[in-house]
């Protein structure tokens, strides 16, 4: 990794020589179209080793890259660590790179007592207390999935036989007191129950804290996105059990093979969009 003063660029968008990344550390060429974006930097591993081959292009700060192929389609996968801030700074560099479509890939914590720990959620939108997102578009602008990724993910999770439910997420700033937990010491406020009884009632599925910034801004930079989580609690019934994280790994990865198909038949028949018929 070059050291600062090897920094060739300005201060408004800074790369290092030969484009490379400020946050990711990668350039032009390292990803693939497609990218995966789990949290955790060590979920990156734990992503690529189910490809069929795969090679590390960047390592810093919570950014972990990796470039591969999956039954025969490229793939990367980048962690954004937690937050909007970091996920945002990520989705930039690789968008700047050519990154075309992103699949958030996570953990999450069901709020509707019928979804269990184990099950997967697709995510068709979210509510945007992410902190980040506001900075790029007023909050009155939708987080909404892309159509041709949820679709992928159902067909991805119906070919695995996973069991998945499909709903809007709530994306919060804080896995705390934003998730209606307690603060350190036994910090609360009143508000905190309030929102989480609020978002039960508008048929919120879930709490996480990235799909919000990726949704808004994969709309902003007109690019794909979606978002699937594997659920490990389920804060109605307070159980807990952080089993089959590789569902969703393995359900995004498939997904994403899927929509390079479609990609591809799109070209073939001259059409912008996906659609049923198509396959006619």
């Amino acid at each position: 990794m070059k050291d600062n003063k090897d920094w060739k660029s300005k201060a408004n968008r800074p790369e290092l020589d030969g484009n490379l990344q400020y946050h990711i550390r990668c350039r032009p060429g390292d990803v693939a179209d497609i990218v995966l974006l789990p949290g955790d930097p060590e979920r990156v591993p734990k992503i690529s080793q189910m490809w069929d081959s795969y090679e590390e292009k960047g390592r810093n700060r919570e950014h972990v890259t990796h470039t591969g192929v999956y039954k025969g389609v490229p793939l990367s996968a980048c962690s954004t660590g937690a937050g909007g801030g970091s996920t945002a700074s990520a989705m930039e560099g690789l968008a700047t790179i050519g990154a075309k479509t992103f699949i958030r890939v996570g953990t999450t914590s069901g709020i509707q007592e019928h979804i269990r720990p184990g099950d997967l959620i697709i995510s068709s939108g979210a509510v945007r207390y992410d902190g980040t997102s506001e900075n790029y578009v007023n909050l009155n602008y939708p987080a909404v999935a892309d159509y041709e990724v949820n679709l992928a993910l159902i067909e991805a999770c119906e070919i695995l036989g996973y069991n998945y439910h499909i709903g809007i997420t709530a994306t919060t700033a804080s896995f705390f007191c934003g998730q209606n937990r307690d603060g350190y010491g036994g910090y609360r406020q009143s508000w905190f129950q309030d929102r989480y009884e609020d978002l039960r009632a508008a048929n919120v599925v879930n709490y996480e804290m990235e799909a919000a910034t990726v949704l808004t801004l994969s709309s902003l930079f007109r690019i794909r996105a979606g978002a699937i989580f594997t659920v490990i609690g389920n804060r109605v019934t307070d159980e807990f059990s952080y089993e089959g994280v590789e569902k969703s790994i393995e359900a995004a990865s498939l997904a994403a093979t899927i929509l390079h198909n479609w990609d591809q038949k799109k070209k073939d028949k001259n059409k912008r969009y996906y659609f049923p018929s198509i396959d006619r």
